[in-house]
């Protein structure tokens, strides 16, 4: 119990996001959610900036986490996640197996599930992606640096919203907007 209060950041949410007593909801199942349909997992690789986030209780207490990802021989992806919270911060070490276009399915060191890690758009210079769950329990907007130009925020809520997700319950870090 005491590895998965510990394990906070981005991901850990995506891995839970299955589990009904995790977190509400925040879009509307009726959607249909669709994953981007080619991503390149090479492009995809290296370190992302949370810019903003549906909040779920697995991340109280943290700030924008990063996601830091590496591709492996076999396709996969390493990942590295951190918050920083007023102690300090969290890390936590997984894994994403690719599981379709744009899917994954994701564990954690210590964690005994796997849970669904959907990309539903990365922009054409892969600078921003937009990440979802099938559940709608999580969801993120990443970019490779801590702010993010307005018209790319613009963007990759209107694809959260096409995704059936209710953009008025969306944490933005005050600050990621660069104006």
């Amino acid at each position: 119990m005491r590895a998965l209060t510990a394990a906070l950041p981005l991901l850990v949410a995506a891995a839970l996001a299955g589990c009904a007593a995790v977190a509400p909801s925040y879009r509307d199942a009726r959607v249909p959610m669709t994953s981007i349909a080619a991503l390149d997992a090479a492009r995809y690789a290296g370190r992302w900036h949370e810019v903003a986030r549906y909040p779920v209780p697995f991340q109280a207490g943290c700030g924008p986490a990063t996601a830091d990802y590496t591709l492996l021989a076999d396709g996969s992806l390493g990942i590295v996640n951190a918050c920083p919270t007023a102690s300090g911060g969290r890390r936590i070490e997984g894994r994403a197996v690719p599981a379709g276009p744009g899917r994954f399915e994701v564990s954690f060191r210590g964690l005994p599930f796997r849970g669904p890690y959907w990309v539903l758009w990365v922009d054409e210079g892969y600078r921003t992606a937009v990440v979802g769950v099938p559940s709608g329990r999580a969801g993120w907007i990443l970019n490779r640096e801590p702010t993010i130009p307005p018209d790319r925020l613009r963007a990759a809520m209107a694809i959260l919203e096409w995704n059936g997700y209710d953009l008025s319950r969306l944490q933005v870090f005050a600050g990621a907007a660069a104006r």
